[in-house]
């Protein structure tokens, strides 16, 4: 496990984010707000494919007032998101779990003031959502659209909702590249011990999407920074959190599932590895517990790395062995061993109840 960095606990919703809670996963929907039977159905979507909130846009009045038909229908804690208009925020605020705006279009000290007010109220967060495309004009000026500036953004704003007696806040620095969003929250990350959202934002389709959003929020998860989070991709809605819980799994951060080890394809396998290791996965996706497997298909790596994994298949020609914590526990035909390694996966993770 990684070492992360203690912040400030709020709620969205029945969501913990900071402290020692563990760190969410969130997605946005991108149908119309306003066409509520749309909306649910991709919010459901995301809640089946392990999605812990939800955000959903909220350009006009429509949409805006759309948003207590879909609470009501919902489980997962709904957030906001405005943008230029504030009176938007104060109706949302009536019904969702928090609003996220962004400083450097939401207009004057004035209309940010009654959005606080609006969320005191009720009792729920605010996100300070910095993007590096959208700063206020004095930090723009003064910095570019830099690390620095989006910093000074987020700085200028934090203090003014608590010069308002504010502090339910979670904060987010977006770029559209890798640097200059860790560089930003890194920047940020000891002046203060508000949670972060963490997010590359417009990362691009599924591919692009998941090497940026695994080098940059991989990268500040392994250094103790980040609370909730987002993998921004031009897709369906599911992949989103397929690519952020594995970051999570990956980075140590949340322990999710088996971790699978396996051979690189070469000239030395003796089985069709390729095959197999399709076939585990799917017949052990289900599987929650943090268990380590490996499937390895030659003499090269096979007993050494199976002796350090929960469960193992060490491949030979034609043949293989099972192994449990290092201990041979089965000598079998290469058909058989795929049924027997299941076996023993779902066994030990039963037992890890």
């Amino acid at each position: 496990m990684i070492n992360r960095v203690k912040t400030k606990q709020i709620f969205v919703g029945n969501v913990a984010i900071g402290a020692d809670a563990p760190i969410s996963t969130q997605s946005m929907t991108f149908s119309k707000t306003s066409d509520v039977k749309s909306t649910v159905e991709q919010i459901k979507r995301l809640h089946f494919a392990g999605c812990d909130i939800v955000r959903c846009a909220v350009p006009d009045i429509e949409d805006a007032l759309a948003l207590r038909s879909i609470k009501e229908q919902i489980e997962l804690p709904l957030v906001a998101d405005i943008h230029f208009n504030y009176k938007l925020a104060l109706i949302a605020a009536e019904v969702v779990d928090c609003i996220r705006i962004n400083p450097g279009n939401i207009g004057s000290k004035t209309r940010v003031a009654e959005v606080v007010k609006a969320c005191q109220a009720r009792g729920i967060p605010i996100r300070i959502g910095v993007n590096a495309g959208s700063l206020e004009k004095e930090f723009l000026n003064k910095y570019g659209q830099t690390a620095k500036g989006m910093v000074a953004s987020a700085e200028y704003n934090i203090k003014y909702l608590e010069d308002l007696g504010f502090s339910d806040i979670k904060i987010s620095l977006k770029a559209s590249d890798v640097q200059r969003t860790v560089e930003a929250y890194r920047m940020l990350r000891p002046k203060n011990n508000y949670p972060f959202h963490l997010g590359v934002t417009e990362a691009g389709t599924l591919f692009h999407a998941t090497v940026k959003s695994s080098i940059g929020l991989g990268t500040l998860l392994l250094d103790g920074i980040g609370d909730t989070m987002r993998v921004s991709i031009t897709g369906e809605l599911e992949e989103e959190i397929n690519v952020a819980r594995a970051i999570l799994k990956d980075s140590g951060a949340m322990p999710d599932g088996l971790n699978i080890i396996s051979c690189p394809t070469c000239g030395r396998i003796e089985a069709d590895l390729v095959s197999a290791v399709a076939e585990i996965e799917k017949r052990t996706a289900h599987i929650k517990a943090p268990l380590n497997v490996s499937v390895m298909g030659c003499v090269v790596n096979a007993i050494g790395e199976a002796a350090h994994a929960d469960v193992a298949i060490a491949y030979g020609k034609g043949k293989g062995l099972v192994m449990v914590k290092g201990e041979v526990v089965a000598n079998l035909d290469e058909r058989e061993l795929v049924d027997r390694f299941v076996d023993e996966v779902e066994k030990m993770a039963k037992e890890s109840k």
